[in-house]
């Protein structure tokens, strides 16, 4: 097995080759989960901190000689990435990567300036420290990026088919209520049929609805916004019998 953690321009760093070894895991599955991870922190804002952690360079394959991609990445991206492989036996892992991480960092601090026992001390105390700052840093960021990403994500196929019953369900309501004058006022053709009718105050509900929430298709309507687009045309009123 290849070394967990090796130093790369000064820093200590784990590559995508090696996750994939250590966590059992195809190599194009662990490139994708990285890529998707850069993804969100562009869309958060937060693109320059994916640079400066995920270093995306080569490597040649042993056998056909051929390079392909590969991303080195420090502590904190290792920690991004890690963070949802949740088996047991990934748990173990993820803790020799984090002592792997902390011999590293000692190494580097004990070949860059000689310290005594004291500073020493102080040093590693110090690089606790900042590492748990880090860690926290890391978990708020995947918080804020998925609270984003919930706030953006829409209806489901479920979910778009519970809304058209609901439209269904009211433009029958609605039709069934409909008098001799509501007919009138709504269509000139006092001979349509009650399915026509519905027909009709559907059309009308679900402009209404894409109007109530800036939407072109109820598919559009925002997860989050399902409740309040159910709650809308349960009380949907049409304009002309209104």
């Amino acid at each position: 097995m290849r070394s967990l953690v090796f130093i790369e321009k000064g820093r200590a760093v784990t590559d995508s080759l090696t996750i994939a070894e250590v966590f059992g895991k195809d190599h194009r599955n662990v490139l994708r989960d990285i890529e998707t991870q850069l993804e969100k922190l562009s869309e958060a804002g937060e693109r320059e901190w994916g640079v400066l952690n995920f270093e995306q360079t080569h490597y040649q394959h042993t056998q056909n000689k051929q390079w392909y991609p590969k991303y080195n990445m420090t502590e904190d991206a290792f920690t991004l990435i890690a963070m949802s492989y949740v088996t047991p036996e990934a748990m173990k892992m993820k803790i020799k990567f984090i002592q792997e991480f902390k011999r590293m960092r000692e190494q580097l601090a004990a070949n860059i300036v000689p310290l005594d026992e004291r500073r020493v001390r102080l040093e590693l105390f110090k690089q606790a420290i900042e590492h748990e700052e880090r860690l926290e840093n890391v978990e708020r960021k995947i918080l804020e990026i998925d609270h984003k990403v919930e706030t953006q994500i829409t209806l489901n196929s479920r979910e778009q088919r519970i809304l058209r019953k609901a439209v269904q369900k009211r433009g029958m309501e609605l039709a069934e209520q409909v008098t001799f004058r509501q007919l009138t006022m709504i269509r000139d053709g006092i001979g349509e049929d009650i399915q026509k009718i519905r027909s009709q105050l559907m059309r009308e509900l679900y402009r209404d609805l894409w109007d109530r929430f800036g939407v072109t298709s109820y598919a559009d309507i925002l997860k989050k916004d399902l409740d309040a687009a159910l709650g809308y045309v349960s009380n949907w009123i049409p304009r002309q019998v209104a």
